[in-house]
């Protein structure tokens, strides 16, 4: 593990950048953010939004973000893709095979205090429509299709599970399951690889877990972090392993940044989003 980037209070929402490269978010303390291969340095995407827990490729290019809505941003350009005035915003973001997208949609603030309200994981069909797919989850966080997009995953961060639903091919999601109960109690972000298995950050533990598509855990990574946030594949062959983490932006040491490793599986590809 290769620490790529630092001095971030809680680095998030990792997309992996055609140049081999990773984007990514400070969710606490704003800004996406974006690490290039060649010359290693960092540079500054968008400015100040917080609240980013999932980023996603638009067809019509710049990034699709998370936050108090779902917009996608390129340049000095922002159209809001979704809104919902009675959410507290939302968390991580994916895309179906049909180019839609699914986001995760948090009904309180979680870092503000606020008791827990159930939120749910949606598919955006427009600006003002959007279909429940897996309601009740308590605490929403990192979400992903299987390879085949016959299987859709979203981690419950409060319950510590991996939940599994069945897609239909016209849309339709059967109801939820727990596929997998994470081994530290917390499911962070996730990704899914080529051979169908599901990469789970572990939070607090420091490591990353690696389930089996029957739910079984295969194995863990060791992360030299206080908290593992997400991850993402990348890389010209999908095998490159970006890592996001969050910790004290003061200690050069312990702050929140991204890691890079190289993974014996690739990730399974992510189509771009359509809508818009």
């Amino acid at each position: 593990m290769e620490r790529i980037a630092s001095g971030y209070a809680l680095a998030e929402a990792p997309l992996a950048a055609p140049d081999g490269g990773v984007f990514f978010s400070d969710a606490l303390a704003g800004g996406v953010y974006r690490w290039s291969p060649g010359s290693g340095e960092v540079s500054t995407v968008i400015e100040t939004r917080r609240g980013v827990g999932g980023m996603a490729a638009h067809a019509a290019g710049g990034l699709v973000v998370s936050g108090r809505d779902l917009a996608r941003i390129d340049g000095d350009v922002t159209e809001v893709l979704y809104a919902d005035e009675s959410a507290a915003g939302f968390n991580d973001i994916t895309v179906d095979p049909a180019g839609r997208l699914v986001a995760g949609v948090l009904r309180f603030r979680p870092f503000a205090g606020e008791e827990m309200v159930p939120g749910e994981y949606v598919r955006v069909d427009g600006p003002a429509a959007a279909a429940a797919i897996m309601p009740g989850v308590e605490w929403v966080n990192g979400c992903a299709f299987s390879p085949d997009g016959a299987t859709f995953y979203g981690c419950d961060y409060r319950r510590g599970v991996v939940l599994a639903a069945d897609r239909e091919e016209r849309g339709a999601y059967g109801p939820p399951r727990v596929l997998a109960e994470s081994p530290s109690g917390e499911a962070d972000g996730l990704a899914v690889d080529e051979d169908g298995a599901v990469w789970v950050a572990l939070g607090g533990a420091g490591r990353l877990g690696r389930f089996r598509p029957d739910g079984e855990l295969d194995g863990t990574v060791d992360v030299p972090a206080a908290f593992v946030a997400s991850l993402c594949f990348g890389g010209s062959d999908g095998r490159d392993l970006f890592v996001t983490t969050g910790g004290d932006p003061s200690d050069p040491d312990a702050a929140g940044g991204v890691f890079h490793a190289r993974a014996d599986v690739a990730g399974a590809p992510i189509p771009a989003v359509g809508l818009g």
